[in-house]
């Protein structure tokens, strides 16, 4: 079974997060921002994983803290569960539509990781959770799980459309890290 579990604790946040990549997609999620609740255990089980996240923070400055760092440590923990990446997909990719929104992820754990954001939202918030967070939470998990990720999402309704990102994030991820052989998916031999 591929996984990893780790604390964050910094001045600003307490994190702390299990992840099991060859899971059912079950999860219980304590932060103290409601929609980012709904978003990771709508990741979970759509990429299958088991993960429980246990966050606190300083969210009476602001929810970037507690955000970020979420990506941070999940981005960390999905990268070292995946060990040395022998006989994976690598590869991910999902188009999910959401009532009028429609995201579309693609994504290589090639060790490089680079993040290309394409989004509008039209509110500044849905309760707690900023729409900006979504690129920064993105940002902070491809960087540390070692990912190239492309997300690009359009919509009206801004909850659609996120959901709609973490659900398809989800599932490109799911099968990005599937077993599909016994072999190093690369032809350099090597994959950070």
């Amino acid at each position: 079974m591929r996984k990893a579990e780790s604390v964050r604790n910094t001045k600003e946040t307490q994190i702390d997060i299990a992840l099991n990549l060859d899971g059912t997609g079950k999860s219980r999620i304590q932060t103290p921002i409601g929609f980012f609740n709904h978003m990771l255990e709508l990741f979970a089980f759509h990429s299958g994983m088991d993960l429980v996240v246990e966050a606190n923070g300083d969210t009476d400055v602001d929810d970037h803290h507690l955000i970020e760092d979420t990506g941070i440590l999940l981005g960390t923990l999905i990268r070292q569960a995946l060990g040395d990446k022998k006989g994976i997909n690598r590869y991910g990719n999902c188009r999910l539509p959401m009532d009028e929104s429609l995201a579309q992820v693609d994504l290589d754990f090639s060790g490089r990781p680079y993040l290309v954001f394409e989004g509008e939202f039209h509110r500044e918030s849905i309760n707690g959770f900023s729409t900006e967070m979504v690129e920064e939470f993105l940002r902070a998990l491809a960087f540390n799980a070692g990912l190239t990720l492309h997300v690009h999402v359009y919509g009206k309704n801004d909850h659609h459309q996120i959901e709609a990102v973490f659900k398809g994030l989800g599932r490109a991820i799911r099968q990005g890290v599937e077993v599909t052989s016994d072999r190093l998916p690369s032809t350099k031999g090597v994959l950070e």
